[in-house]
């Protein structure tokens, strides 16, 4: 899974030639990181349904266990065969339970140390972007936040979604400072 989002990185990467706007790599960058954060967050919910599994399973094996002791005890040789046959799926069921859940987990903890260096990536990347008039702009806004003990946070969807809006209203802004020095230049201001 992080294979395709860590080579969609490496192709933004790859991408990044000189006349290539570094804004749309750093785009497909960051969608990169919220995607591979998306699927972080699906592989958590995996572990914790592996873990319920693997605890109702055990609790199968304790009771069919439990069952057979019970029948032993008052000697149901049947019933005694019958619970031993049961605890032995068990048994094998919560084996493979167990392999399956560490190897959930240790795909986790891979996913996680692959999704901070692709946000270390990310934020080398922006660093390295060149400034526009706008962006220092943007810049210092977020500077001034965070000295005021607000955090950045560098892939946040809805802070991407108020840099993009902050960036095209710096557009407009410059649009209508060319337009009013056009109309002056033209007479019509």
């Amino acid at each position: 899974m992080f294979e395709r989002l860590r080579a969609a990185i490496n192709a933004a990467l790859d991408a990044a030639t000189p006349d290539s706007d570094p804004r749309d790599m750093i785009g497909m960058m960051r969608d990169a990181v919220i995607e591979a954060r998306t699927s972080i967050g699906k592989m958590r919910e995996g572990v914790v349904t592996a873990e319920a599994r693997l605890n109702r399973e055990r609790q199968e094996l304790a009771d069919a266990e439990r069952r057979g002791r019970l029948a032993a005890g008052i000697q149901d040789q049947q019933t005694v065969e019958v619970a031993e046959r049961f605890a032995a799926k068990h048994r094998e069921r919560v084996a493979v339970l167990q392999d399956k859940l560490e190897a959930q987990r240790a795909e986790l903890a891979l996913a996680e140390r692959e999704y901070e260096e692709m946000k270390a990536q990310l934020v080398d990347q922006e660093r390295k972007r060149p400034e526009t008039e706008a962006a220092r702009k943007v810049e210092s806004a977020w500077r001034d936040l965070e000295a005021a003990g607000i955090s950045r946070p560098e892939t946040d969807v809805e802070g991407e979604r108020l840099r993009r809006e902050m960036e095209r209203s710096a557009r407009e802004a410059k649009a209508d400072e060319q337009l009013a020095e056009l109309k002056k230049k033209m007479g019509k201001g």
